[in-house]
């Protein structure tokens, strides 16, 4: 058996280090700068971890390092189904019995889906103790998931989430003109923004998604969600429930940025004939949001009871989910916009609730920013009606008295001029042109 794992392992060696590099849309993830830490590439699945490991290994390329000592190495491979942790260290001794030199220039291994291999741990701990090596893991979101990382790492490892296209990624992607300034093009290249932004939200930032008709787009998510429903919730979490977990999963993507309570939820099942206790619903939700189809929001409060007393705010991983549980047959934009917004303040790292005023307005977001910036965010389809646009205006004001450093912003979806005025110092903008700013500073 060892002889043939060494073997199956060479082949693979070999292969990578004569790999072509593929002709792969570009992602705006950066790498850090920290040393002596193991890159760990996490999100959904299918959102293009491996495709992100490509493309690092290709910019090393670019940068002049040698291709034998950037080696991409894929577990899943039903050749090493059997391999076992004490034989991982054959990756790095045939490697180095391959390729010698030059021996100034560090190895670098991409290790994909290496969570298949249990007790992994213990050999990437100790690469990185070994000088002249850096690693790059990633694996499917449940397997390779932050806090557990941070548990077996030791604190060896650095983060990075890829999520589904940006916009500017997508307008990549399709070869679309991206703006050096967004406040400062000419209408018609504001016009077809606004219609590649509507294709965003429907189409969504799946790249395997992209070009498809819409039947074939929405039967390849659906395949997505029930691949990820069975290896990353059901089957490593042992779930038994499996019919109150679909009902579950089915409400909370039919409802995108919408409130949800778990309490409510367990009685509208048990009036189904579903039995489910809450604490078993709130681990399954807690189980499906590690696996990073759907994210949760808490009320913006820094009281623990208030924030446990309200319901959360549900947004799913992109925005084409949203229409493979919607039955109605509508294109719910507010939704779709709302959810395109969370998604962005995501990329952003920023920390993200929503604020119920003492006076009882709602604003979709409060978003604290790394640089400890603030914006309160109103998502509006349209503000064109006064009274839609003075209830946003009102919400925003009142959300300004608990929160005075936080930018106030109106995020529309189009960018047709003039805006309604709007009291200083709140700004509407397009939500694209609020996307596309990010890479401008």
């Amino acid at each position: 058996m060892e002889v043939l794992v060494s073997q199956i392992i060479q082949n693979k060696v070999l292969a990578a280090a004569d790999a072509p590099i593929p002709v792969l849309t570009r992602r705006d993830a950066a790498l850090p700068t920290i040393k002596g830490k193991a890159i760990t590439v996490i999100g959904m699945r299918r959102a293009g971890k491996t495709s992100y490991l490509y493309q690092c290994r290709a910019d090393y390329i670019a940068a002049g390092r040698t291709p034998s000592r950037l080696i991409y190495f894929n577990f899943e491979d039903e050749r090493l189904g059997d391999i076992r942790a004490d034989q991982l260290h054959l990756i790095a001794d045939i490697h180095l019995r391959l390729f010698p030199e030059p021996e100034n220039e560090p190895v670098t291994l991409f290790l994909d889906e290496i969570q298949i291999v249990p007790g992994w741990e213990t050999f990437i701990r100790r690469l990185l103790d070994t000088a002249g090596y850096e690693v790059f893991l990633s694996g499917s979101s449940a397997k390779l998931l932050s806090r557990e990382i941070a548990t077996s790492m030791r604190g060896r490892a650095w983060e990075i989430t890829i999520h589904p296209f940006s916009f500017k990624e997508f307008l990549r992607h399709h070869q679309k003109e991206i703006p050096a300034k967004t406040s400062a093009i000419t209408n018609r290249k504001a016009t077809a923004l606004d219609h590649q932004f509507a294709r965003y939200l429907e189409i969504g930032g799946f790249p395997e998604a992209q070009g498809l008709p819409t039947p074939e787009r929405r039967q390849l998510l659906q395949g997505y969600i029930d691949v990820l429903l069975l290896r990353d919730v059901i089957e490593r979490h042992q779930v038994a429930n499996v019919t109150a977990l679909r009902w579950l999963v089915r409400r909370l993507l039919s409802s995108p940025a919408g409130l949800f309570s778990v309490t409510k939820f367990a009685a509208d099942m048990k009036s189904q004939g579903i039995a489910v206790g809450r604490e078993t619903l709130y681990a399954y939700l807690s189980h499906i949001e590690d696996a990073f189809l759907l994210h949760t929001i808490p009320v913006a409060t820094d009281s623990e009871k208030r924030r446990q007393v309200n319901p959360r705010k549900i947004y799913p991983a992109d925005t084409a989910l949203i229409p493979v549980f919607d039955r109605s047959g509508k294109r719910n934009t507010g939704h779709l916009l709302e959810t395109a917004v969370f998604i962005e303040l995501q990329r952003r790292q920023a920390d993200i609730s929503y604020v119920k005023t003492p006076d009882g307005y709602e604003v979709d977001f409060l978003a604290r920013h790394p640089d400890n910036s603030e914006e309160l965010i109103q998502v509006c389809t349209s503000i064109d009606d006064p009274g839609t646009l003075a209830r946003e205006v009102r919400a925003l004001q009142d959300a300004a008295n608990e929160y005075p450093r936080a930018k106030q912003l109106i995020l529309t979806l189009e960018s047709r001029l003039p805006f309604p005025a709007v009291p200083p110092p709140i700004q509407v903008l397009p939500a694209w042109q609020w996307m596309l700013q990010a890479a401008e500073f």
